[in-house]
This record gives C-alpha cells, structure tokens and sequence, in this order.
C-alpha cells in the first residue's frame, strides 16, 4: 500500500471497508501519505482459506492432518506454520506427482512438513576401518556440529569430518541439528573432547 508518488510506506488509513463473499474477501482502503499529502485508493483482495492436506513428520512418525490456508497466498519449503498438531516447518511441497520448493497455494496438492516442537533426531556414523557404529541421537534443534568438533560418543571420541543436510554436504562452516541429517566421523585418539553427547544416544542401529 505504499503511496504511488512518492514510495514512501507512512500511510494512515482514512476508511475501510470490508466485503466477503463465499470465495473472497475483500477490503478497500481510502489512504492518504503523510509524507507527500496525497490521497488514494486500494484494494486487497483475498481468496478464503481452505483446507489442504497436511503430513508431518515427527522423528519416526507421521501425522496425517489438514490445515486452512488462503490459496492467494505463496508457500516455499522452510516456511513455518500453526497446525492443529503444532508449529511445523514446511520440508516438501507436492503438486500432482512432482515435488517443488515453492508454489501458489492454490496450485498445491499436498504439504510434507517436520514438527520443530520436538528434538531433531540424527544420524552418527563412526567409522572404525571398514566397520561402523551407527546411532541415533536426539538433539536440541538448536544444537551446532561443525566439521572438526571432537565428541565423545559412547565409547568412542571421534572427530567430525563430514555433516549430511537436507540440502548438502558440509566440510568445513557448521549446521544446526534441525537440518542434519548425519554426521560421519573418525576416532581419535584424544583423552579431551569439545562435549559429550553420550546421553542423547536415543539408540544404536549398528
């Protein structure tokens, strides 16, 4: 609603009305700019919210659920929403059989999203020549692993080398539980060690 002469976004709202109908809602604004003096009209129209189906993940787990959202508005993978089920962050948008990174929700079939009000749960690879222990762990969100870091695991201190994402493969910078996938590392042989994330083992898968 910024003024049309000059740009600027210090605008008071002189009058309002609303209108809704069964598909929209609408409402139209008479403004005047505080900056140059002048007056003008808008209007915002809006498509009603409908439901959409909604899949949420929550560490082993899925929840089927759905979610009311306008189909004017847009959505992309790392939003975060209120469902009936919690905050979620958006991780997969589905339109017929493709999976896109952003959409107008009225395109949309299906959104695939991770609840954000549980810990992240890991995966952590040690690679002992050949073999490897394999663990699951559960982390704040919030937690940051970096490539070098020295943990002590278990029975092991290891040494960070690579951190999976849902997006990439990190060598080197740092990446938050939330969007690790797995951490692959090497033991050392260290008596000291940056922290110990032994009672966050949630179990050993190999």
């Amino acid at each position: 609603m910024d003024c049309p002469i000059c740009g600027s976004d210090n605008i008071e709202i002189l009058n309002s009305k609303q209108k809704t109908t069964k598909k929209k809602f609408t409402e139209k604004y008479l403004l005047k700019c505080e900056d140059c003096g002048h007056v003008y009209r808008n209007i915002i129209s809006l498509k009603k919210p409908r439901p959409y189906r909604l899949i949420i993940s929550e560490q082993d787990k899925s929840h089927k659920t759905t979610i009311d959202l306008s189909p004017s508005d847009n959505l992309k993978v790392g939003d975060t929403l209120l469902s009936d089920l919690g905050q979620v962050e958006v991780t997969g948008i589905e339109i017929g059989d493709r999976r896109v990174n952003k959409s107008k929700l009225e395109d949309v079939d299906t959104i695939w999203a991770s609840s954000v009000e549980i810990p992240a749960r890991i995966g952590f690879s040690v690679d002992l020549h050949g073999e490897v222990d394999s663990y699951k762990l559960d982390l704040e969100r919030d937690f940051e692993i970096a490539p070098g870091d020295i943990i002590k695991l278990d029975k092991h201190i290891v040494k960070v080398h690579v951190i999976k994402t849902q997006e990439k493969k990190l060598t080197s910078g740092f990446a938050k539980a939330g969007v690790i996938k797995r951490v692959y590392s090497k033991p050392v042989k260290f008596n000291n060690y940056d922290y110990d994330l032994t009672r966050n083992i949630f179990k050993k898968t190999k």
